[in-house]
């Protein structure tokens, strides 16, 4: 029994689990406490299957919301996980644009301490010459 994450490569994979109700994400086997944590403080629901082998971990939305909520609580995670620094792929059938667009509002809203000013922009980047330099101090 293998999961999408171990097959994938990544830290969660966020996708509608065939002949489900709910939206699953998976972690890699062998997952950090510290990601499985973090999935339950987003509202996911951890599940294990203890077999033989090694015992699986997955998390998944409550079964009792409403599908477009489940997909709001799947996609709402996804930027926290992104800022925590973990590799995430939400399939597109879950993915609400809406509810990323909020949730990433509010991540950044609550990094930015309070009368904290916008930052500065960027000056223009120098156009590419195809050649890349280096700088060295001796």
């Amino acid at each position: 029994m293998g999961n999408r994450a171990d097959d994938e490569g990544t830290d969660v994979e966020i996708y509608r689990k065939a002949l489900s109700t709910t939206i699953h994400a998976d972690t890699p086997t062998g997952a950090p406490e510290q990601l499985l944590a973090l999935l339950d403080e987003l509202g996911l629901q951890r599940q294990t299957l203890v077999t033989a082998g090694p015992a699986y971990v997955w998390h998944e939305t409550p079964a009792e919301l409403p599908e477009p909520e489940q997909k709001r609580l799947a996609t709402r995670a996804v930027p926290t996980l992104l800022m925590a620094g973990y590799i995430v792929n939400i399939t597109s059938d879950v993915f609400d644009p809406v509810a990323y667009q909020e949730a990433v509002a509010e991540y950044m809203s609550r990094a930015r301490p309070p009368g904290a000013t916008e930052p500065a922009p960027l000056p223009p980047r120098a156009p590419a010459t195809g050649a890349t330099r280096t700088s060295r101090s001796t």
